[in-house]
């Protein structure tokens, strides 16, 4: 199924770049269009493209593509009702190709799908405090059974730790050289992934001694910023738009979602964190977390942790909110911050 979905994905990426067998022309005699003078959209709402045809070209059938999902083909009247139903949010786009008098034209248009529902809001409750390391500018936090693994930040300091998180000592520490700027990790499968920040590149460790075993490269996004995995692939975040989806084995960067909610599409998401199948993810410089449906994007919470950094200790290198970690197995979540020297177990509470 899934080389099925590869192979489709080619013929269509092949047809779309090269106008199929009309290729030779500079421009298509079709274009396409929504009925409504819109492009915006939400979810649960019926849209309907239809192919212009201004040259009354004779048309033998055209076909209407979300990604490589076949939408619906049409014969006599070359338009389409689409109801957006679970489709990917943010910026997208919808593909036809046109069949007419022996040659296939591939058109395209641009939709904005935005969340049918605005996010739910929520607060917090500080359960416990624990020490936490003032000099960790903290990029990336992740549990492993009960002991927490931290990514930290800067030119010149940026490391890799193994950390008691109820007494804030660091039990192992993994320096990077210089010209790394360490950012998000995760752990899956016995390592340790770590992201850099502009270098385009990534550092796996083995889980047990935290021994480096080799590195990957970012293919399609220019930066790394935070990472998280569901037990089967990663989500990467790179400050823009989009959260990437990687393979765990190659790491390949080979889909992505835009985080969205009903007005807005999110950019300069920072810190991941995978809870019970969403994502928690913070906004750089923001003290807001979101929660996000990893298949569609959809933003279906916030979380304000307003007030947070005022309970940590105040000086001039004190920075931001960033670090999320779940411990699945006592169903506990943790946040901290860029040079705070707390760590706080926290409740999540609907306002």
């Amino acid at each position: 199924m899934k080389k099925a979905k590869l192979l489709l994905l080619f013929i269509l990426n092949v047809l779309f770049i090269s106008c199929g067998s009309n290729s030779d022309k500079n421009k298509s005699e079709f274009s396409l269009s929504f009925v409504s003078s819109k492009a915006e959209f939400q979810l649960g709402e019926t849209i309907k493209v239809v192919v212009q045809n201004p040259k009354n070209k004779k048309i033998d059938s055209t076909s209407f593509y979300f990604e490589t999902e076949l939408l619906g083909t049409a014969t006599s009247t070359p338009e389409l009702e689409i109801p957006l139903n679970f489709e990917k949010l943010g910026n997208q786009k919808i593909n036809a190709i046109v069949f007419s008098e022996g040659t296939a034209d591939s058109l395209q248009i641009a939709i904005k799908i935005f969340n049918n529902k605005a996010p739910e809001i929520y607060t917090y409750n500080v359960i416990n405090t624990y020490p936490h390391d003032i000099e960790a500018y903290t990029q990336g936090l992740e549990f492993f059974k009960d002991t927490l693994y931290e990514s930290t930040g800067q030119y010149g300091t940026s490391s890799l730790r193994k950390t008691n998180f109820e007494t804030g000592e660091v039990l192992k520490k993994i320096e990077l050289s210089d010209q790394y700027f360490g950012e998000g990790l995760s752990i899956l499968n016995g390592n340790i992934y770590q992201l850099t920040w502009k270098e385009g590149e990534g550092f796996i460790y083995n889980l047990k001694d935290l021994k480096k075993t080799g590195s990957f490269n970012f293919n399609n996004s220019k930066e790394g910023w935070g990472l998280c995995n569901d037990g089967k692939k990663f989500y990467k975040s790179d400050g823009t738009e989009k959260i990437w989806i990687l393979n765990s084995e190659t790491l390949a960067e080979e889909n992505f979602i835009q985080p969205t909610t009903n007005k807005s599409i999110s950019t300069q998401l920072n810190e991941l964190e995978w809870v019970e199948g969403k994502i928690y993810a913070n906004t750089y410089q923001k003290d807001g977390v979101a929660i996000i449906n990893p298949k569609n994007g959809a933003i279906e919470g916030i979380i304000n942790f307003k007030g947070l950094r005022d309970k940590v200790k105040q000086h001039p290198q004190l920075d931001v909110l960033n670090g999320i970690a779940y411990n699945p197995n006592t169903k506990k979540l943790y946040v901290t911050g860029k040079n705070w020297n707390k760590l706080f177990e926290v409740e999540i509470v609907k306002k």
